[in-house]
């Protein structure tokens, strides 16, 4: 009977914890081999180097950031408010799951040094915007009112958690929800 291999999708995942909390720098072999409790001669077995690895992690990211949350909130339907909701519900979701956010953040934080990961990162975020353009524009006819949202929807998306900022006696989910209910007006 012969070893049982550790999935991909393991490496993939520990590769963007390794990412979240040290960026590219941290995502090693030897490092994730340890991190897994495994050898590292099981990593060749799925990607021939650190930079095919690192294409992975990317590509996990791009979908989940992009294409696997649209396929969620266009998943059960409903008019375009209906779905914008549910993406803000989804989004305030993923606020508890720490990897995300900080998995963005070492993105876009690596676009900065690596034109490769910007082309991707642009390419990501021309996808999310065109996504809320296309709900927005669903009931606001004005393109310059769907623009302007789309970019407070997608700035409060990317940098909400790093506002410390109090809210004039009223707690940061009861700002969000104003923000929202003022977005879908």
């Amino acid at each position: 009977m012969g070893a049982i291999r550790t999935p991909r999708g393991t490496w993939i995942e520990e590769g963007l914890r390794a990412l979240a909390a040290g960026g590219p720098e941290a995502v090693r072999i030897e490092p994730l081999a340890q991190a897994l409790g495994v050898s590292k001669g099981g990593f060749y077995g799925y990607f021939r180097n650190r930079d095919a690895l690192l294409a992975e992690m990317l590509d996990t990211w791009e979908h989940e950031v992009a294409e696997a949350v649209i396929e969620e909130v266009e998943r059960d339907g409903g008019d375009a408010r209906t779905r914008l909701e549910r993406l803000f519900a989804l989004a305030e979701a993923s606020d508890g799951v720490p990897r995300g956010v900080a998995v963005e953040l070492a993105v876009r934080d690596w676009a900065r040094r690596d034109e490769g990961v910007a082309r991707r990162l642009k390419r990501v975020d021309n996808r999310r915007m065109e996504y809320l353009r296309s709900l927005y524009g669903a009931f606001c006819a004005d393109e310059d009112d769907v623009e302007a949202r789309c970019v407070i929807t997608f700035s409060l998306r990317i940098s909400e958690h790093l506002i410390a900022a109090d809210h004039g006696g009223r707690s940061r989910a009861e700002v969000l929800a104003l923000t929202a209910k003022w977005l879908l007006r």
